[in-house]
């Protein structure tokens, strides 16, 4: 089975830079969207959920560092950071924040694109292999179709298993409304939001779980939700 190579988001201020990139990882089958300022970076994350991040360090609104702290309050997605900023303390800072890897300007376009096939490889294969998830007193056998919490026998139906699935399946990740709705329902619904709030309101009410103090699934207010959990 051939998999789809993926959606990147670049985050660079320099126009030739973003060009470049997205001509040779385009090329190499990438969706490409890019960004010049940290903030819209950001919204993009939230919005089309790429599936890997290039991050320059020196971008016009903020520090590239500030972005990285940003993203990670929320997601986990794949960061490289492309930057002129050489010194030990600089990696050391961008990876103890949650950066994946650090890349020096000037790079070289093949390794940089080894880098990204060996992160999304990683990702993927944490996302998908799999076949019993535990954490948090959450334990989902998926070919079972077992939920238990706290070693407590929980019934799903069919729609509440595969949302409780879809969530596991991208771990720490923003899952809006649209994605929800489509992958669970079919994309005719993906506008019909209040089936989408009964059945996180059902899933949560099996689950035990508060969504004033949530344990296993959080909102994110008007765009979606993921996954509470402390995903490794």
């Amino acid at each position: 089975m051939n998999e789809e190579p993926g959606s990147i988001l670049i985050v660079e201020d320099d126009a030739h830079i973003r060009k470049f990139l997205r001509i040779s990882l385009e090329a190499h089958g990438y969706e490409i969207h890019e960004a010049r300022h940290g903030g819209t970076g950001l919204e993009l994350c939230v919005s089309i959920q790429p599936q890997l991040v290039i991050l320059d360090l020196g971008l016009p609104d903020m520090d590239g560092q500030q972005f990285i702290r940003s993203l990670r309050e929320w997601s986990q997605t794949p960061i490289i950071v492309l930057s002129v900023r050489a010194s030990e303390a600089e990696k050391v800072k961008a990876l103890d924040g949650g950066a994946n890897d650090y890349v020096t300007k000037p790079f070289g376009i093949r390794e940089l694109i080894a880098r990204i096939r060996a992160l999304l490889r990683v990702t993927g294969d944490a996302a998908s292999m799999e076949s019993v998830f535990e954490a948090g007193g959450l334990r989902v056998d998926f070919p079972q179709h077992e939920v238990s919490v706290d070693g407590v026998p929980v019934h799903l139906s069919k729609k509440e298993f595969e949302l409780l699935r879809l969530l596991i399946t991208f771990p720490g990740k923003v899952l809006t409304h649209q994605q929800i709705l489509r992958e669970v329902w079919d994309p005719s619904r993906q506008s019909e939001t209040h089936y989408l709030r009964v059945l996180v309101g059902q899933l949560r009410s099996k689950l035990g779980d508060d969504p004033s103090s949530p344990r296993f699934i959080f909102t994110v207010q008007g765009v979606g939700y993921r996954l509470a959990l402390p995903v490794a």
